[in-house]
């Protein structure tokens, strides 16, 4: 079987982001069934393409938002508004329809598409139409869009925000639909989602690596109490981490030690604790979290599934969740305590820290999470190609 991997963004060799990390992860389990896989989509400036069988791409170009000029925004917003699209979809509007029907057709003979989220795919819809398709639903972007409409701060944006869900929310259920099979990355974005059939979709537990994580060697120095690493651009990421700074951290003791890393647009005014350290970028996110005692897993909305949560558990971390950042998560380790409430969660945070300092460097061994989540993977991989190859015998 030859299938056509149509992405936003192109797989990338050393992915660093959420969605680059999910994209190559979902493209080794497909090839892991034996399957050929050539790629369709826009490269990102300044990195390295994952190998495949053969690479069409539709040009470089920086579509994150957070990353882009004042220009390319004006231009997308324009472009959405002209064409009646979503922002996200009027960003993959330059390459052009007869362009991108040229690339499929390049990539011929293929026997179907993988249509990675609603970005791309949204934007040709009568194009990718004509094939035989499983839909990748990475999140459920219209509810997304709707809880970014809620915490924006201004009318104009809180009424784009509403525009976008509103044609979100059609986008995916017209590929949902058009698809032969629809992949989500947690269980609760099926039933969003309306494909709740065991016929029609599957949830892909998610691993953030192929390999297993090496076996813990109890050695691991804590440089910090707690630490937390997100692409906090991202809103949801950023309406968790507000939550922890404004509602859990002054309840924590002023003896902790807090370390938040990665990009912060807009950081707050001043530390809300005195053991606050805002670190930036990090050089190696692994690294960073090895050397934390304790990891917060404070997300407090969105939908699809924490790759931050996935990646601590692999790596065997004592932490604290809330119920929101443990979607797509069936089996959550012993050293993971779930709280919902602030008040919960800084007490569980409070115990987490005693005990790690009491017996530091302990971990689990996260290879027995990685390898379950690893199965659960493949089986709902094969899943979704025996029904594309149904479809296409029955189409």
């Amino acid at each position: 079987m030859h299938l056509v991997f149509v992405s936003s963004l192109l797989p990338v060799e050393k992915p660093v982001s959420g969605f680059d990390i999910a994209n190559r992860v979902i493209l080794d389990a497909v090839r892991a069934q034996g399957v050929t896989v050539s790629l369709l989509g826009y490269q990102a400036p300044d990195v390295q393409v994952a190998s495949a069988e053969r690479t069409e791409s539709l040009g470089i170009q920086e579509i994150t938002t957070a990353r882009a000029s004042t220009g390319d925004k004006i231009r997308w917003l324009a472009g959405a508004l002209l064409n009646g699209t979503t922002v996200s979809s009027a960003k993959m509007l330059v390459c052009g329809r007869a362009r991108l029907r040229l690339a499929l057709q390049s990539l011929a003979p293929f026997d179907g598409l993988i249509l990675n989220s609603v970005q791309l795919p949204g934007a040709f819809l009568p194009v990718f139409a004509e094939y035989d398709s499983i839909f990748v639903a990475h999140n459920v972007e219209a509810m997304t869009a709707a809880e970014n409409a809620r915490h924006a701060p201004g009318v104009l944006e809180r009424l784009l925000f509403r525009r976008e869900a509103r044609l979100i929310e059609v986008l995916e259920q017209r590929l949902c639909l058009g698809a032969q099979f629809v992949w989500t990355l947690s269980e609760e974005d099926r039933q969003a989602l309306r494909v709740a059939d065991d016929n029609k979709s599957a949830s892909l537990p998610m691993v953030t690596r192929t390999l297993p994580p090496a076996q813990p060697d109890g050695g691991r120095q804590a440089d910090f109490d707690l630490g937390m690493i997100g692409t906090w651009s991202w809103k949801p990421n950023r309406v968790g981490l507000d939550w922890f700074l404004n509602d859990v951290v002054p309840l924590l003791p002023d003896t902790m030690t807090i370390a938040i890393a990665g990009n912060l647009p807009n950081p707050p005014d001043g530390p809300s604790h005195p053991g606050i350290r805002f670190v930036g970028r990090v050089p190696d996110a692994r690294a960073f979290l090895a050397g934390c005692a304790v990891v917060p897993l404070a997300s407090t909305s969105g939908t699809g599934v924490q790759l931050k949560t996935i990646e601590t558990f692999e790596m065997g971390l004592p932490s604290v969740a809330t119920p929101s950042a443990l979607r797509g998560v069936k089996a959550v380790p012993s050293n993971c305590v779930i709280a919902k409430e602030a008040g919960q969660f800084a007490a569980a945070l409070v115990r987490a820290v005693r005990d790690a300092r009491k017996h530091p460097g302990t971990v689990l061994d996260g290879r027995k999470f990685h390898a379950s989540q690893t199965a659960g993977l493949s089986e709902a991989i094969e899943r979704g190609l025996v029904r594309l190859g149904k479809g296409r015998a029955t189409g």
